[in-house]
Formats: structure tokens, sequence, C-alpha cells
């Protein structure tokens, strides 16, 4: 729009396809975007290197305002959001982690059921909705940058290629020294395993070093049959690799209607 852009120089113009994906729309806007990134940063980030990664992301993010731009050309919406820059991270865990599960969230009804989705399913079946929201959707009307988020994904799936070569340099490892991982997924889906010679049930749980040592508290989602229950565990600081918690009470029901116990093994992850 000339009436607008002539305030601006064309650096300062040039500097909006980085700083629009530093600004949000309000707090669930950020939430979500936010809480995307941490599910599949990490492990993208471990791919590539910090530096490598922070370049590797901000390029997602150019890329995906491109592409939002040449989709919808003529429309005086502004556009926000780091929703296209984690699209491409998105598809470079497509790429790289295509059977890592998904912990899913799916409520029925009043109560909250979790499923193990595998990536390449979760992240393809997003990728479908997206092309079809973009399908239906009108430029003129704001809402969410349909076009963003599938040029961001497929941008983070080529520059996985290009950039997956390039060597790693000394700041990047003495950055990932520096930054090694603490914790363990705080929220754990345990699946337990009964042997026919008894009535408990066994299953891992599994911590960083740092949480062995120093103790920690862990959600544990338990299904087992048609139940799926939900635990808080405690794991005392100073505890040993392989060492052994026991939840009374929460094995399986014998002839007698006595009900075995849960025994976690705690496993350096």
């Amino acid at each position: 729009m000339p009436e607008l852009s002539s305030h601006f120089s064309i650096g300062q113009q040039l500097f909006s396809l980085i700083s629009f994906m530093f600004l949000h729309g309000g707090f669930w806007h950020l939430l979500t975007n936010m809480w995307t990134l941490y599910i599949f940063g990490d492990n993208v980030e471990d791919h590539f290197g910090s530096i490598r990664y922070l370049i590797f992301y901000l390029l997602c993010g150019m890329a995906s305002g491109l592409a939002h731009i040449l989709t919808n050309y003529f429309s005086p919406t502004p556009t926000i959001g780091a929703s296209g820059a984690i699209a491409g991270v998105m598809g470079a865990y497509f790429i790289i982690h295509p059977g890592a599960k998904i912990l899913t969230l799916i409520p029925i009804v009043f109560i909250p059921y979790f499923i193990e989705i595998p990536a390449f399913i979760y992240l393809g079946i997003w990728f479908v909705l997206q092309v079809i929201s973009a399908a239906g959707s009108n430029s003129e009307i704001g809402g969410i940058a349909w076009w963003a988020h599938i040029g961001g994904f497929i941008s983070g799936i080529v520059l996985l290629r290009i950039m997956s070569g390039m060597p790693i340099s000394k700041v990047s490892k003495k950055i990932k020294r520096s930054t090694v991982q603490y914790q363990t997924p705080q929220l754990q889906i345990i699946r337990p395993i009964n042997t026919t010679s008894d009535d408990h049930l066994y299953a891992n749980i599994y911590v960083t070093p740092y949480e062995l040592q120093h103790g920690v508290r862990k959600t544990v989602n338990i299904p087992w049959g048609f139940h799926d229950q939900m635990f808080r565990i405690t794991i005392p600081p100073g505890m040993k690799n392989g060492s052994c918690l026991r939840l009374k009470e929460q094995g399986k029901i014998s002839i007698s209607g006595l009900r075995g116990d849960l025994f976690l093994k705690v496993l350096i992850q």
C-alpha cells in the first residue's frame, strides 16, 4: 500500500520479514505457538546444533512470510506470528523423526484421553488440513495465514536437506555441551507388563542423570485395559539407576479379589 510504504525505507520493509514472526495477536496466540515449538524444537535443534538451528528457524520464518505475500499479494490484512517458522521446524521433524510418537490429548466428553500418534501421521494430517483450509479461505478476511504454514513446512523440508551438510562450528559444539538435557518429559505414558506368575504389574519410568541425582516429580498416564489413570510420582534424590518404586494396589485384580501392586523401574534415558 503506497500510502503506508512511503513512510518506511526498503531496509525497514525488508526487516519486517524477520520482525513479524516475533509479534503475536494475544496471549493464546503466543501460548499455542510456543507450546508447539516446545514439542518439536528441541529435537530439531539437536540435529542442527544451536547456531544452525537459529539460522534455519529464521530462514523458515522468512520463507513462510514470502509464501504468504505471494498468495495474498493484494490483501490489506497485516500478518504476524511465529507459526510459519514453527511450521518449518515441524517439516524438519517430519523428515528426521517420522516414527517418533506424539503424545496427543483427545478429550472424550469431560475425560482426558492420551494417545501416542506417529509423527508422520500427526504432521501429515496437520499439513493436509492446512492445504484444505488454505483452499477455502478468503485473503481479505483476517484469521489464520494458512499459506504461511504451508510455505514454512515445505521450506523446512528443503532447508533440512540443504543445511544438514553444513559443518558444525566450534561455538555450536560448545553451546550444545552447556545445554545438555536436564529433564525428561514431565508427562509420560507408561504401559505396564503383566507376568502370568503373579498379580503385580511392571513398567519403566525414564529420567535424566540430573533428575536422578536431585529428585523430581512426574505425571504418568497408565492405560490398562479400558482404564486410563493419571498419577503424580515422586522420585526422591539419590536413587540409583534401576531402582524400583512401588505403587500399592495398582496392579491386576486376582481371583480372590485382592489387587496387586505396580512396580516402576527408574531408568536413565
